[in-house]
C-alpha cells in the first residue's frame, strides 16, 4: 500500500464507510534525520482503523518496531538506530496493522534521511499507465472550527493510491477508494490546525512511478456561511456586580450593633402596641425609641470609628451585604467574586 511521509502530527482522518471489519491504513509518515548514524532517532506516525497493532519492518534493522495507539486511530513510535543497524536513508518501511484476524500492509515512499527524496521504484508495466484525475471536490462546513468534519471526494484511474496534503496541517493521508475510480474520505479539524477558508489542498493519484496531481479548486468554508456563533458564558455563581457602597458612622467601641439592635427592640416593643391603623405607627414610634435607647448605650464613649458596608447584586438577582472595617477600594458598578466572604475584583 502507498504511502507519502511528512512529519506529522496526531491527527484525525477517516473514511466515511469501512468495508466490513477490514483494517484501514490511511495515512504512514516519518519525520526525516540529517544524517542516519547510531544514535538517531526515527519518528514514525501511522494513521488507521483505532483498536489495532501496528509493527514496523524496516529493512537493514537489527529490531521491529511496535507503535502505540497514542488516541484512536493514531498510533506513534520512536526507533532509536543502533550500532548493529544496516539502515540506510532510502531503507524500506513496511507497516503492518491487525485488528483481529485481519491484516493490512503500508509501503513508507519516502526516505528516512532529509534531502534524498522518494526513493520509490516504478513497477513492471506501470510506465504504461497514464493517471489521470477528472475532478477533486470537498464538501465544505459553515465553520472551520475544531471538531467540524471536511469530505473530499476524487474520481480518477482507478487502483490508484490517492494521498492529501492540507496547509496548516502536519502530515499527509489518504483517499480510500470506495468505488472504483471514486476516492473518498473525510478530515476532522484539529485545534492545531491553521485552516482558512481558502486554505491551499492537494492531491496525488499514484499509479506506480506516475503521479498526477492537482490542486483545490473552491474553498473549505461555504460561501456565505454564517459567522460562528458566540460562546455561550458559563454561569458564575459566585460572581457580582457592586451596587452601593454604604459609610456608616459608629461611636463607642467601633460596633453599630447597639443602634440596630435597639431599632429592631422599639420596633418589636411598638409591634405590641396598639392594632389596626395605630400598630403601624406604634411600631414607628417604637423603632424610633429603640434607636434612641441604642445611641444612649454607648453615650458615655466618646470613640467614633467608621465602617463600611459593600452590597453586591448577582446575575440571579439575589443580593449581599460584605462589611469591611476599613475602605475597600471598590466602586459601584466593579465587577466582583466573593469567596469565603471576601470580595476581590473580577478582572
Amino acid at each position: 500500500m502507498t504511502a507519502i511521509s511528512a512529519p506529522a502530527q496526531a491527527q484525525q482522518y477517516n473514511a466515511p464507510a469501512e468495508r466490513g471489519f477490514e483494517p484501514v491504513i490511511r495515512g504512514f509518515n516519518v519525520d526525516e534525520v540529517r544524517r542516519i548514524a547510531p544514535g538517531a532517532e526515527l519518528n514514525f506516525d501511522v494513521y488507521g482503523t483505532p483498536g489495532g497493532r501496528v509493527y514496523l519492518q524496516i529493512a537493514g534493522a537489527a529490531r521491529n518496531l511496535q507503535l502505540d495507539e497514542t488516541e484512536p486511530g493514531v498510533y506513534e513510535g520512536v526507533y532509536t538506530i543502533g550500532s548493529r543497524d544496516r539502515i540506510t536513508a532510502t531503507s524500506a518501511v513496511t507497516a503492518n496493522m491487525r485488528v483481529g484476524n485481519q491484516v493490512t500492509t503500508g509501503v513508507l515512499r519516502e526516505s528516512l534521511q532529509t534531502g534524498v527524496g522518494r526513493h520509490e521504484a516504478p513497477r513492471r508495466g506501470d510506465l504504461a499507465a497514464v493517471p489521470r484525475i477528472e475532478r477533486f471536490d470537498v464538501r465544505g462546513v459553515d465553520d472551520l472550527r475544531a471538531g467540524n468534519e471536511l469530505v473530499f471526494m476524487l474520481r480518477g484511474t482507478p487502483g490508484a493510491k490517492v494521498d492529501m496534503n492540507i496547509a496548516g496541517t502536519r502530515g499527509v493521508f489518504f483517499l480510500p477508494e470506495v468505488r472504483p475510480g471514486e476516492y473518498e474520505g473525510s478530515y476532522v479539524i484539529r485545534r492545531g490546525d491553521r485552516i482558512e477558508r481558502a486554505t491551499p489542498v492537494t492531491a496525488n493519484l499514484r499509479v506506480g512511478g506516475r503521479v498526477a496531481t492537482v490542486k483545490l479548486g473552491k474553498p473549505l468554508q461555504l460561501v456565505g456561511a454564517p459567522p460562528p456563533p458566540p460562546r455561550e458564558a458559563r454561569y458564575c455563581s459566585n460572581c457580582a456586580t457592586v451596587e452601593a457602597i454604604n459609610v456608616i458612622e459608629v461611636k463607642g467601641d467601633g460596633n453599630y450593633i447597639g443602634t440596630i439592635g435597639g431599632g429592631v427592640l422599639g420596633a418589636l416593643a411598638g409591634n405590641q402596641v396598639g392594632g389596626g391603623n395605630g400598630r403601624t405607627a406604634a411600631q414607628i414610634a417604637g423603632a424610633l425609641g429603640g434607636a434612641y435607647v441604642g445611641r444612649n448605650i454607648d453615650r458615655q464613649n466618646d470613640k467614633q470609628t467608621r465602617h463600611f458596608e459593600v452590597v453586591i447584586r448577582f446575575a440571579n438577582g439575589g443580593t449581599q451585604t460584605v462589611q469591611y472595617a476599613n475602605d475597600p477600594g471598590l466602586r459601584v458598578g466593579e465587577k466582583v467574586k466573593i469567596n469565603d466572604g471576601t470580595l476581590t475584583r473580577d478582572n
